[in-house]
C-alpha cells in the first residue's frame, strides 16, 4: 500500500486498478486541501471519521460519517477540516486517469502548483 504525506495530512492508496483508484484521506485539524478540479476523473467521497466541510463549485456543504458527496469531473472542489480532530474520508476515483498530474489547482495554502 502506498502512503503519501501532504502538508494538510496524508493519504493511503487502498486500491489502484484500471477501473478505479481508492484512497483513505486523512485531513489534519484546521487544514484544507487545495481548491482544484480534474479533467480526467470524477470522485465520490464517503466520510468515515469526523465532520468534513466541502467546497463544491463555491458552495460550502458538510458531511458526517456514513454520508457521501459526488465530485463530478471538472467541478471545483476542496476538502476542509474546520474541527480540532482529524477527519477521514474514502475517495473513489473513476474516469480516464487517476494520476496526480490531473490536479488543476485554483488556490493552495501551501503554494503548490
Amino acid at each position: 500500500m502506498e502512503i503519501e504525506s501532504r502538508p494538510w495530512g496524508m493519504y493511503e492508496v487502498l486500491l489502484d486498478s484500471p477501473e478505479c483508484k481508492v484512497k483513505r484521506i486523512t485531513v489534519a485539524p484546521d487544514q484544507r486541501l487545495s481548491y482544484q478540479y480534474h479533467l480526467k476523473r470524477s470522485e465520490v467521497w464517503t466520510v468515515i471519521k469526523g465532520n468534513l466541510c466541502i467546497i463544491l463549485d463555491d458552495e460550502r456543504v458538510f458531511r458526517e460519517p456514513g454520508e457521501t458527496i459526488k465530485i463530478p469531473q471538472g467541478a471545483k472542489h476542496r476538502a476542509w477540516n474546520l474541527t480540532d480532530e482529524i477527519v477521514q474520508f474514502i475517495e473513489v476515483q473513476t474516469g480516464e486517469s487517476f494520476d496526480e498530474s490531473d490536479i488543476v489547482r485554483i488556490e493552495d495554502d501551501y503554494n503548490r502548483e
